[in-house]
């Protein structure tokens, strides 16, 4: 039997909070990404993939169930998720798993994974402040105390770096490195297991945003897209993001300040820092890959490079997530399989992040359920005509950064609408005309319809989704 007919190993790379706009191959020429190029050149890019939820738990919830969140009812980071389909890979035979960042509730719940090697986010206040992970015992056995929100605080430049601090102690034991190192370390020591599932958790480049010295130095004097914000844009933002932004200037979320008018060296300093710690984890990325390669398992492997959101980085005045820009919502999805899948194909048609969790039973060989709310990947895969979603959605409550009414998006090719719940406001934006999404066309009236016809589309959403998932937790009564 041939590679190509026997189940492939699958490993699945998430980065947490990180843009589409930072691989070069994808058109962003002054990122320095050469191992993410490579996947690039040689696999299928899905160049519009978009989250069901700007932040981590609800996305990969979505991801690794196959419903919406209003489904899952994982709508915040600290809600409990303790199922998945790993578990249908784990029956079916596969070795199943996790180095690094998961964000399950409770955050070693086994999920369907045989091994977890668990490394949470950088920055941990809102819930498991004082939960002790792989990264926090490895430092901890080396004698070192972990660059964190209490010291930061004591620098006297702490609320004028927006999270942007290198990370001085050394540079194997700064979060990504540290991750990147561990996989290699378990693919290099652990007998080897074919069919594989190895998922592998970036905590970068969320912030803090904390390359190593030299890395930094790489990029802070580079020519970098650096926003501009306009007062017309933002008094045309709907009062919640207002509210969210005076919010993040007044609370050091994940050990950032954000500030009403950043300097541009500021802000040069921040898209500097995060682009690097990019560069770091395609490093590792390379690094990982050679381990896959060294130990036998790359020839029958499908790489899957991905993330669970982006970041503001200042844009619309914004930093973090928490709403519905394109900056937040689109995500680099790249699958990298030569011989099973054309290289250097880029599919411009509509998806899921969630797309992705289908994509991958089938490539095992299992059938979704009837009432997962996904589609297939597989036929733009192997180049054949898709068409994709024509409408793509995502939602969020309240929680504890984002304070106002619940919000839920549906975006077309050319409209995104954003509607909060209870409220006349909203964000309606013309992506053809406004790809950056700057005029807010909530009440243009020659719009009316439009926004009607979008408005009436999330309401059959919503009507879809409960018929097609009424019985889903009829098994767990």
């Amino acid at each position: 039997m041939d590679n190509m007919s026997q189940a492939p190993n699958i490993i699945l790379i998430i980065t947490d909070q990180q843009r589409y706009d930072t691989i070069n191959a994808l058109g962003f020429p002054y990122m320095d990404t050469p191992n993410l190029d490579r996947l690039v050149r040689e696999g299928v890019s899905f160049d519009n993939c978009h989250i069901t939820a700007p932040s981590c738990a609800p996305a990969r919830a979505s991801l690794f169930t196959g419903y919406y969140p209003h489904v899952t009812g994982i709508m915040r980071n600290a809600d409990r998720w303790t199922r998945s389909w790993v578990e249908d890979l784990n029956e079916a035979g596969y070795h199943c798993v996790n180095i690094g960042k998961m964000h399950t509730q409770p955050f070693e719940t086994p999920l369907g994974f045989h091994q977890r090697f668990v490394v949470e986010n950088k920055d941990r206040y809102l819930e498991g402040r004082y939960y002790l992970d792989e990264w926090d015992k490895a430092l901890a056995a080396r004698g070192l105390v972990k660059q964190q929100r209490e010291l930061y605080r004591q620098r006297d430049d702490y609320r004028e770096r927006m999270g942007a601090f290198t990370w001085d102690l050394p540079a194997d034991t700064q979060s990504d490195n540290f991750v990147g190192g561990l996989a290699q370390w378990w693919l290099r020591s652990y007998p080897k297991c074919e069919p594989l599932f190895l998922q592998i958790g970036f905590p970068g480049p969320h912030p803090p945003y904390d390359p190593s010295p030299d890395t930094a130095a790489e990029y802070i004097d580079h020519d970098l897209p650096l926003p501009q914000v306009t007062e017309r844009e933002l008094k045309g933002q709907p009062p919640p993001f207002r509210q969210l932004r005076a919010h993040n200037m007044a609370v050091d979320h994940d050990s950032v300040v954000h500030l009403e008018q950043p300097t541009r060296a500021q802000l040069q300093r921040l898209r500097a820092y995060y682009a690097a710690n990019v560069s770091m984890i395609d490093k590792q990325v390379g690094q990982i890959m050679e381990a896959l390669e060294a130990q036998g398992y790359l020839e029958n492997s499908v790489v899957i490079f991905t993330s669970d959101h982006g970041d503001c980085l200042g844009d619309h005045g914004h930093i973090q997530k928490w709403t519905m820009y394109d900056i937040i919502t689109r995500v680099p999805a790249i699958f990298w399989a030569p011989g099973r899948f054309p290289g250097g194909a880029r599919v411009d048609a509509l998806c899921q992040w969630m797309d992705i969790g289908q994509t991958i039973l089938e490539l095992a060989g299992l059938t979704p359920r009837e009432d997962a709310q996904t589609i297939s990947l597989l036929p733009a895969l192997h180049g054949e005509a898709w068409q994709g979603r024509e409408f793509v959605y995502a939602e969020h409550p309240p929680d504890g950064v984002y304070h106002g009414p619940y919000m839920t998006m549906v975006r077309s090719e050319r409209w995104k609408l954003v509607h909060f719940l209870d409220q006349d406001y909203g964000q309606l934006f013309d992506l053809a005309a406004d790809p950056g999404e700057l005029d807010n066309l909530w009440d243009d009236a020659a719009l009316a319809d439009v926004k009607r016809s979008l408005l009436e589309r999330m309401l059959n959403w919503r009507i879809e989704s409960g018929l097609k998932t009424r019985n889903l937790f009829q098994e767990h009564r």
